[in-house]
């Protein structure tokens, strides 16, 4: 009597819709990105770490550039809805509004220090390399901190008698330079960064209740 051989039940890798994988394909990266930093991501370790063939990710992204430029999007799409939130807060006192717009920038920058790394650093803009979709997403990023920095000159939050787009660039490289002590580790107790940044409104807003 012949012995039948039991066949084990194949494993199928996971099937994914177009649209699906590409968002899968991201999450994944953003992981990889924290877990080894933006050199040794690549789109194969990608694919093996999604699960999919080595060849699958190059339907979405024809390069490593165009998929580090579609992580730093995503960055600064979720930083500018971080930011809506402050600014549309009812009953907020425009020096709390700005408090919290400091403070909030400082900590989406130590939370996600290899991706603000993406966003802000010479991988991608250094080389100009961005792509028009992250290019369309990171310029409003900082018009619409320029246009909230004119409410508040608007407001006598700010002192009215400097340049709108100076003082923007002014306070923008304020808070980088305080994101980057911390990312480098310059000032590792995040009890000085606090202060620092207490200390930068205050120099930067007129000292007047509102």
């Amino acid at each position: 009597m012949s012995q039948q051989i039991e066949k084990k039940p194949k494993q199928n890798k996971p099937s994914y819709h177009h649209g699906d994988l590409r968002s899968t394909l991201l999450n994944a990266a953003n992981v990889l990105l924290k877990e080894t930093g933006i050199e040794s991501l690549s789109l194969r370790k990608l694919a093996d770490k999604v699960g999919v063939s080595r060849t699958a990710p190059y339907h979405h992204f024809k390069d490593k550039n165009q998929l580090l430029c579609a992580i730093a999007e995503q960055g600064f799409v979720h930083w500018q809805q971080d930011a809506e939130l402050i600014f549309n807060q009812t009953g907020l006192r425009p020096k709390e509004q700005y408090r919290q717009f400091f403070h909030g920038y400082i900590s989406y920058a130590a939370d996600n220090p290899e991706l603000y790394d993406l966003m802000f650093g010479r991988t991608i803009w250094k080389q100009n390399s961005a792509t028009n979709a992250l290019r369309d997403v990171a310029y409003p990023s900082f018009h619409y901190q320029v246009g909230m920095t004119k409410k508040w000159q608007q407001q006598g939050l700010m002192p009215s008698g400097e340049d709108t787009l100076r003082l923007s660039q002014v306070t923008w490289g304020t808070m980088h330079g305080i994101a980057r002590l911390l990312i480098d580790g310059i000032y590792a107790d995040r009890s000085h960064i606090d202060e620092m940044c207490d200390c930068a409104i205050n120099l930067f807003t007129l000292q007047i209740s509102v």
